[in-house]
């Protein structure tokens, strides 16, 4: 049996809560924008509209069952020297079980917890079971678009049964699905896992952070961006009804984008875009670019 719903959550409760998280995501979107739109403008850049959605009609206006992300960016071009940038990625809350030492234990400290593959439990014999997942992320700086080398990005994610290892009744003694990789020359990580599940209240999603070393990754509260990733519909419609998913079919169609608290402001940057298949597993990309 699956942990109660009360353990499936994203509730910030560790933080000033998800209203005030909402609301301070929503003010930091629109008022980076302007920001960037009139600093563009004074120094006679073209600014081209590629702009993530400020609402929830706009974010949706491709509709949640949108198959992949389109790694859309709202960039600044000189004419001169080409130079641009990326539209940083949103802040989103770490949850309430993002095993960092912000909320209790810290999977951070732990031997072993940098690596690419993160189905296997630190200790002992447990693998998460699940449709194949790999998980690629370029991590870019925001004012220039370029790579990110060294920056090391923590991932986790609850397992097949919605259950975060650490944590959730079912899992508390586990630590696999999280781990943490360094960007390598091209500011690039990858992480070998599996499809998460749908839980009661929740999109199917990914949590990351990045930090600006490997020696800093010792606690969520050096970290210089914390996000997550929204899986599009399309391909979670297809890993649910393969065997061990049968729960998450019900719980996503009680919930989509536009209800989900965390996406309903805009996912348009947080949209990885997945291929594959259930039989030769799946892969997901997506380049957050952040303030380095």
């Amino acid at each position: 049996m699956p942990p109660p719903a009360a353990d499936h959550r994203d509730d910030p409760s560790h933080h000033a809560g998800l209203a005030a998280d909402l609301r301070l995501m929503s003010r930091r979107r629109l008022f980076g924008w302007f920001a960037k739109a009139a600093g563009a403008a004074a120094a006679g850049l073209l600014v081209l509209p590629v702009l993530e959605a400020c609402t929830t009609e706009a974010s949706d206006a491709a509709g949640p069952d949108a198959a992949a992300g389109t790694d859309a960016r709202t960039t600044a071009i000189d004419a001169t020297t080409g130079a641009g940038t990326c539209a940083e990625i949103p802040e989103e809350t770490a949850g309430p079980y993002p095993a960092d030492g912000t909320n209790g234990v810290n999977a951070l400290a732990r031997s072993g917890i940098e690596r690419r593959d993160i189905t296997p439990s630190l200790a002992g014999t447990a693998v998460a079971a699940g449709v194949p997942l790999t998980i690629t992320l370029t991590i870019l700086d925001v004012t220039t678009c370029t790579p990110l080398v060294g920056y090391a990005v923590y991932l986790w994610h609850c397992d097949r049964d919605g259950n975060y290892s650490m944590y959730s009744s079912a899992a508390k003694s586990e630590t696999y699905l999280r781990g943490v990789q360094v960007t390598d020359a091209n500011g690039q990580v990858t992480f070998t896992s599996i499809f998460p599940a749908c839980y009661a209240g929740r999109w199917p999603h990914i949590h990351y952070e990045v930090y600006s070393s490997l020696a800093q990754a010792t606690t969520g509260t050096d970290a210089v961006a914390v996000s997550q990733l929204a899986l599009p519909k399309a391909a979670c419609d297809t890993v649910y009804g393969t065997t061990g998913y049968s729960q998450s079919v019900s719980n996503l169609g009680q919930i989509t984008l536009a209800t989900d608290n965390v996406f309903s402001d805009g996912a348009t940057l947080e949209i990885p875009t997945v291929t594959g298949s259930v039989a030769a597993g799946y892969v997901a990309t997506l380049s957050p670019a952040i303030s380095a």
